[in-house]
């Protein structure tokens, strides 16, 4: 089974923010929208310009039809008002150069996003990286440092603390650790 894991650590998620802020700034902000907001793919992929203009960003999850609002960390939101200056506020945040029928202007794919997460994965030596690697990764991390996981579990839409610890990894994190520690 190839589950995709977060980032966990923290000095690879610096080096890779790096690296992509000189790289290509539209995958610089796909990277840090992921996992400063905990949003799915799907939604991040779907938002436009004007939808990110305030403080947080308010959409109605594609997965579980609800609405949410999700507060922009200060370096995502200088990340992005910088991003978008010049972008007309109809456009995707996170435009293709290919066009879609009819000619329109399209947002990546999820499998465009794949191949993003893949060279990164690829330069960082990274294993069971996927979309749902900046998710996991955001869950990760927010968990790590507010030890909260009914507001983590909230943020998530999962419906128990469970599956919220075996999305995020920390469940797996344990086994490792004990299994690695056994003395028979």
């Amino acid at each position: 089974m190839n589950i995709v894991q977060p980032i966990r650590n923290l000095n690879t998620i610096q080096e890779i923010k790096m690296m992509l802020k000189e790289r290509n700034e539209r995958n610089y902000i796909l990277f840090l929208f992921g996992i400063q907001t905990g949003l799915r793919i799907s939604d991040i992929l779907k938002l436009k310009v004007k939808d990110v203009q305030g403080c947080s960003v308010f959409v109605k999850e594609g997965k579980t039809k609800k609405a949410k609002e999700v507060k922009m960390p200060p370096e995502l939101k200088k990340a992005i008002r910088q991003f978008v200056q010049e972008k007309n506020k109809n456009e995707f945040l996170f435009q293709s150069r290919q066009r879609g029928k009819k000619g329109r202007v399209k947002p990546i794919s999820r499998g465009m996003a794949y191949i993003i997460l893949q060279e990164i994965a690829d330069e960082f030596d990274l294993e069971r990286i996927g979309c749902h690697s900046l998710r996991k990764t955001y869950g990760y991390h927010h968990y790590n440092q507010y030890k909260d996981v009914a507001v983590l579990q909230e943020a998530l839409n999962h419906s128990h603390p469970e599956i919220t610890m075996r999305y995020i990894g920390i469940t797996q994190d344990k086994q490792n650790k004990y299994q690695t520690g056994l003395r028979i």
